[in-house]
């Protein structure tokens, strides 16, 4: 049983690798120190940016992107599968001539708009042919880059944006575009700021970056493994207490490191054989854990690089941003510790035992260091109001130096040289700056491939596109939402979620906001951006490609169709929040004028998410009769959107509706448990 379990976690490891870090691990003399060498350069540029290298942002983002793009072609082999005739473009332990040549020619290209910015600015409109040629060799090699590294999807998706570019005007009239030449292609693309070096690459040079690089420094001094230790000595002692360990340890990690995938493996390997040894059973036990690192994403104060990008997009400070996030991600994660606590009710387990899971104090004490740059950055985003690329440089500082004391520490306990602990340190500095940088090659990438679509969309195409959807809704609101929904589900399928949010979002996001002014409704832009964010994030569950449902089953060694449904059903209670706050903004803190009117709504939005819980679990404290579930129902909306109850009705004031709605919630929970213990006296007796 062991040697299965660890082969799933090997193989949800390696997926994690080839989504995140690449496949390639050169073993031979030059390919093994060339890679961590460029990472290392590349983690050291991107630290120094916020204090002590000033740098116009236009070669801010190309060397960001020449770092990706070499990387990308020296991470990642040209083939994923070993075939008969073409075995050396899919090595994984060494690198071929082939590839430092492709990496040296798409370097070259990338790098080539910062060395004569100046002179293409002067020539704008008639460019060189040398501007155009490299223009080209820097697109085809930024699609060939993104295939290697993020598979078929975004590609396609480009090529099609593309071909539809230069063939828009041979379409039917009811989807015919224009078109556009060449040489207005190219310029768009690569020397505007509306394409490949447009606001997304620079969000992920000037602030994802350090991010991902502060997560992948907390998990490498074993922040990782402390949170998941403090979530089992928190919750592991309740009735399902593995599983609500899960939540809370993905809750944790999802703060940090904002990728699903990673929140799934990172907590999984010791969460998911845990949920099992309990009862619970192994697709069950994977689709917790997948949907619990997938709702991380949604979770500040690090949400994903979507969500800076969000920020500049909506032109917002991106501390304000996490205030409107946080009231529907922390009832989002409420919903789902009450969707583990019914089904360990309907499965009967058990908690862990004294014995069996660790002691609160003593694990809260053992790394209480591993809070206190995250508590740092939290301080610097919201009380000094820092920028964010700022606030976690400075703890990206207080963690190093804490990382170097945790392991100088650790060599005068074990009675070692001094000496070792601070190299056991600084070794340990290394390799999480050469992982961050690893796991920023798909994220830097994803935002340049992205912004090609973006530049043809801002060539005309986006306004057709936004016409087509209007004229699909039918000018209806919910109808456009339910569309937007599900292209981001179908997107996201094979986008990962900040491409998919950054097309999305260009092409719907604005739709949203003014269709919803047409029916009288005020949708702030933010919901709109903060509604295509959620379902980007949701595909990541859906099969037939929810990547972390791949993660989650592999470790539990459970079916994926079954972990990919039961996360989806686990996860509905995500999919139904953008909804409800679109159609209510008090739920993102808008409209809110005291403390005490915030607290009313998010306890409201808490009871109304354990009313739908109830409804799709069909159960509470007891099996749901049909018409409980479509009481629980409309107890949910009505929490969720307290003016329907009050156009009913005909109240004064819409917060009327919460103690009716919670009344009757708390009515069927009193009448279930009544039922239950009737059957279980029922069953004593008969026994």
């Amino acid at each position: 049983m062991s040697i299965v379990l660890d082969r799933g976690e090997a193989y949800a490891q390696q997926l994690l690798e080839e989504v995140e870090t690449g496949v390639r691990h050169p073993v031979d003399r030059v390919g093994k120190w060339i890679i961590p060498t460029i990472a290392i350069l590349w983690s050291l540029f991107q630290l120094a940016l916020p204090k002590f290298i000033l740098l116009e942002a236009v070669h801010v983002r190309t060397i960001h992107l020449t770092f990706a793009i070499v990387l990308a072609f020296l991470c990642f082999p040209t083939l994923r599968s070993q075939k008969k005739y073409f075995r050396y473009l899919a090595a994984k332990d060494r690198l071929h001539t082939l590839d430092y040549i492709l990496a040296l020619i798409a370097g070259c290209a990338a790098i080539y708009l910062s060395f004569d910015y100046s002179n293409i600015i002067e020539r704008s409109g008639l460019p060189l042919t040398r501007d155009l040629v490299i223009g080209v060799v820097l697109i085809v090699f930024l699609v060939e880059a993104s295939r290697r590294t993020l598979g078929f999807a975004l590609p396609c998706v480009v090529t099609f944006f593309t071909a539809y570019a230069f063939f828009g005007a041979y379409m039917p009239e009811v989807i015919a575009f224009k078109g556009v030449s060449a040489r207005r292609f190219v310029e768009q693309v690569v020397t505007s700021t509306q394409g490949i070096y447009g606001v997304p690459l620079d969000v992920s040079a000037n602030i994802v970056f350090l991010f991902v690089l502060f997560g992948a420094l907390l998990e490498k001094a074993g922040g990782g493994k402390y949170f998941v230790d403090l979530a089992f000595s928190i919750m592991g002692g309740f009735k399902g207490g593995p599983a609500k360990a899960a939540v809370l340890a993905s809750a944790c990690t999802g703060m940090i490191s904002g990728s699903s995938i990673a929140n799934t493996v990172t907590a999984g390997t010791f969460t998911i054989p845990v949920m099992k040894r309990a009862g619970m059973p192994a697709h069950k036990a994977a689709a917790v854990e997948v949907a619990a690192g997938t709702n991380g994403q949604i979770m500040p104060p690090v949400m994903g690089a979507a969500a800076f990008i969000m920020a500049e997009y909506v032109n917002m400070p991106y501390a304000e941003l996490i205030v409107h996030a946080f009231l529907p991600a922390s009832v989002a994660y409420i919903g789902l510790f009450y969707v583990v606590h019914l089904e360990a009710n309907k499965l009967g387990l058990r908690g862990l035992s004294r014995e069996e899971r660790p002691y609160f104090f003593k694990t809260l004490i053992r790394g209480l260091h591993y809070l206190i740059p995250i508590g740092f950055l939290l301080y610097q985003l919201m009380i000094l109001r820092h920028s964010p690329q700022l606030s976690v440089f400075y703890a990206i500082v207080a963690l190093t130096g804490i990382t170097i004391l945790q392991e100088f520490r650790k060599a005068f306990k074990e009675k070692r040289a001094l000496w070792l602990g601070v190299r056991d340190g600084i070794l340990l500095i290394n390799s999480g700056l050469i992982a961050g940088a690893r796991n920023m090659i798909g994220i830097g990438i994803a935002t340049a491939t992205a912004g090609i679509v973006i530049a043809v969309v801002t060539l005309g195409l986006g306004g057709l596109i936004g016409e087509l959807v209007a004229m699909l809704s039918g000018g209806n609101l919910l109808l456009l939402l339910m569309i937007t929904a599900a292209a981001s589900l179908v997107l996201g399928m094979g986008l990962p979620t900040t491409a998919n949010y950054i097309v999305m979002a260009a092409l719907t996001a604005p739709l949203i906001v003014e269709l919803g002014g047409e029916m009288g409704l005020i949708v702030p832009l933010v919901a709109a951006h903060l509604f295509v964010f959620y379902f980007g994030i949701l595909a990541d569950v859906t099969p037939p490609v929810g990547l972390a449902s791949f993660a989650g089953s592999a470790i539990a060694k459970a079916d994926y169709w079954k972990t990919g449904i039961q996360a989806f059903f686990y996860d509905i209670r995500t999919a139904i929040m953008p909804f409800m706050f679109i159609f209510n903004t008090e739920l993102l803190l808008f409209g809110i004028k005291s403390f005490w009117q915030g607290l009313l709504v998010f306890v409201g939005a808490a009871f109304g998410m354990l009313a739908f819980a109830g409804a799709t679990q069909r159960w509470v404290r007891d099996k749901n009769r049909w018409y409980e579930t479509l009481l629980l129902l409309l107890v949910s909306i009505t929490l969720f959107r307290p003016t329907v109850l009050q156009n009913i009705i005909h109240f004064n004031h819409p917060y009327w509706s919460y103690p009716i709605a919670m009344g009757v919630f708390a009515m069927l929970y009193c009448l279930q448990r009544q039922r239950a213990l009737k059957k279980s006296l029922h069953q004593k007796h008969t026994g």
